[in-house]
């Protein structure tokens, strides 16, 4: 049991954002604790519910996202949404937006008014292309991202298309960035008193992971070209069919794990050839190791080849789809697929926190909740009356 309270209990932080990289951040911080209020349209919610699918109406994208937030609803364009989201702020650490440059600005929500209301605040702004530059006032999504980072150009055969991921990759990657840089933010905080505002680009954060092709173009002209599942630094390294038509993956980046592979598969002559002694070599090579490589997985079954791999300590995994990753009992044993307790629909499933703290663990208290479940609550708590709460609510500004 850990008593200790969970690590950002004492951060209060204003979800605005929608569609996905700045809620994202906002639940990472919620799951160790901070107090996370989303504030949505009162008749726009945030698409997020409406995405995928549903169970009874419900939409299960949102109980993922949605998790540790309180709900309130906020026409930020009216007078009194914005009155509101001041009073707001002023008690807030951290505000995460993600509309397009100069929207806030136009509803009297800047960073000016915003500071001015308090000096200690953090506001994350998330966008497509950044604050500045030809390209910021432009809608952004995502799959924008992959496409100009050079994530889709690397990703597919090498007579194929350029591929795109099938789930929000760039925009999960910028929200664990939003989430890295507001700490940031708030450990700068601590030496100068003052928040400051957080610039994030959605098409930078998969530049950085996708690693060193700007510096290998820029010191050797190299373009990365589409290997598949191959490697141009490494082999044998792609997804090979077993016997009872399962998929596994091998990796060999170590130089005494291929070596270890291709004595398991009865091919040790070609650690001999002088092109095997490093990864580009071998890369060069890899229809002849995935011939070797392939020819034995076809013949065994995928728990006789995932055994024998175990036994040689070399590199494997099954290819999972969503079913064997609830059965599989490592992610069992890390508790990865956590059971949360739903109002709405009862038990589900889902992802657990992104990391485990041996003595400030976090937790998901709740999954998404309700359009505005929270709004008449947390008005009242910021000082609101009934009548001030009803005048706003007449008036549509919640």
């Amino acid at each position: 049991m850990h008593n200790a309270p969970a690590p950002l209990n004492n951060l209060r932080v204003l979800d605005l954002a929608t569609l996905f990289a700045g809620p994202l951040a906002a639940t990472m911080l919620g799951d160790f604790g901070a107090e996370v209020i989303k504030v949505e349209h009162p008749r726009r919610p945030d698409p997020s519910r409406g995405h995928g699918p549903a169970k009874d109406g419900v939409g299960l994208w949102w109980k993922l996202l949605g998790r540790n937030k309180r709900t309130v609803t906020l026409d930020l364009s009216t007078e009194g949404g914005r009155a509101t989201l001041l009073r707001l702020a002023a008690t807030a650490d951290v505000v995460i937006e993600n509309f397009r440059p100069g929207t806030l600005e136009r509803w009297g929500l800047g960073w000016d008014e915003l500071s001015a209301a308090n000096e200690r605040l953090v506001l994350a702004r998330v966008t497509g292309f950044g604050q500045f530059g030809p390209y910021s006032h432009r809608p952004g999504f995502g799959t924008l991202a992959e496409a100009m980072s050079g994530f889709a150009a690397i990703t597919g055969e090498p007579e194929g298309p350029p591929t795109l991921p099938p789930f929000g990759l760039a925009d999960s990657i910028a929200g664990l960035a939003t989430a890295y840089a507001i700490m940031t933010a708030l450990a700068a905080r601590t030496a100068t008193g003052r928040g400051q505002v957080v610039d994030m680009a959605i098409i930078e954060p998969i530049l950085t992971v996708l690693g060193p092709q700007p510096l290998w173009y820029d010191q050797l002209g190299f373009v990365q070209p589409r290997t598949g599942n191959r490697s141009t630094n490494n082999a044998p390294r792609n997804t090979y069919r077993t016997a009872d038509d399962r998929w596994v993956a091998v990796s060999t980046s170590a130089q005494s794990i291929a070596e270890r592979v291709l004595h398991l598969v009865g091919r040790p002559d070609l650690i001999d050839e002088p092109w095997f002694a490093t990864g580009v070599d071998r890369a060069a090579h890899a229809d002849v190791l995935d011939a070797a490589v392939g020819d034995w997985i076809a013949e065994r079954t995928r728990d006789e080849v995932i055994a024998a791999f175990e036994k040689a300590e070399a590199a494997i995994a099954p290819i999972h789809d969503v079913r064997d990753v609830l059965a599989d009992p490592q992610y069992a044993a890390l508790d990865t697929v956590t059971t949360v307790d739903d109002p709405e629909l009862g038990a589900i499933r889902m992802q657990n926190v992104l990391f485990r703290l041996s003595s400030t663990p976090g937790a998901i208290r709740w999954a998404g909740r309700a359009h505005g479940a929270d709004t008449d609550t947390v008005l009242t708590e910021l000082g609101l009356g009934d009548e001030e709460i009803a005048d706003l609510r007449k008036a549509g500004a919640v």
